[in-house]
């Protein structure tokens, strides 16, 4: 039998965790700055009740917040999904940070490509990743993450291969994060390097098997190298990780149609 692999729609481009992360600080010291306790309280109020940072933000930001403020209002878009209002406020801090010198830019336009790529503006997250990485000021984890969210991008403007270079770099920078492997995974299965796509989906399993997404594109893989045993067992697996309404039900379903019933 010809196994099938599901297409995995838009999986380099999709982040299968929440967009718009917050990556830790770069590793120079950050200068000190008396608007860092607001701006703390206001990131907790932005998590537990966006509306009121919403307000909180816009008063402080008329009130001389700067790039503290406007970082705020973007995280408590993020928490609401606003990701195009998010990637605007990400952006406007990352301006003002860069015209005060301040170091904080490169995680601001870090955290704007991401709301871009959420809000499915790859163009702009490009320019915005470009910039975060081109400062220098990101360094390890917060440089991968970078360097994987502008693979994303690449991916989605059609340029694989520049997409291949920031992906390995990510995979040196950010090891641990299983969604690194996972999309270096379905890259190499799209560009018909099998070996490589399976060693990738054996580390994103060995960190992450409790994901739907992975466990999907193991299957995909596995279909691809003709394992039918694998690819059954793993999108079993996707379907059973999934919420109820996820698509991936239905489009596990469908591969699995394929196979002669048990």
């Amino acid at each position: 039998m010809i196994l099938f692999p599901l297409a995995l729609a838009a999986a380099v481009q999709a982040s299968p965790k929440p967009a718009a992360k917050t990556p830790p600080p770069p590793s120079a010291a950050l200068p000190a700055d008396p608007r860092e306790a607001r701006y703390q309280h206001c990131v907790v109020m932005a998590e537990r009740s966006p509306a009121t940072a919403r307000m909180e933000a816009s008063s402080w930001t008329l009130a001389g917040g700067g790039y503290f403020a406007q970082q705020c209002l973007g995280l408590a878009y993020t928490t609401e999904r606003q990701w195009a209002a998010a990637a605007s406020a990400f952006e406007q801090a990352a301006r003002a940070a860069e015209t005060a010198h301040d170091i904080r830019a490169a995680n601001y336009w870090s955290q704007a490509g991401n709301a871009f790529l959420a809000a499915g503006d790859a163009a702009k997250a490009r320019a915005a990743l470009d910039a975060a990485l081109a400062s220098g000021d990101l360094t390890g984890f917060a440089r991968g993450e970078a360097q994987l969210d502008r693979a994303r991008a690449l991916v989605a403007a059609g340029q694989p291969v520049a997409a291949r270079v920031d992906l390995d770099a990510a995979l040196v920078n950010a090891p641990a994060d299983p969604l690194a492997w996972l999309l270096s995974a379905t890259l190499a299965r799209r560009m018909k390097d099998l070996p490589r796509a399976q060693k990738d989906i054996a580390q994103a399993l060995a960190r992450s098997a409790d994901d739907p997404n992975v466990q999907l594109e193991a299957g995909n893989i596995a279909a691809t190298a003709g394992d039918e045993a694998t690819a059954r067992k793993a999108w079993s697996e996707a379907a059973r990780l999934a919420p109820p309404d996820s698509p991936i039900r239905a489009e596990t379903a469908k591969a699995l149609s394929q196979f002669p019933s048990r």
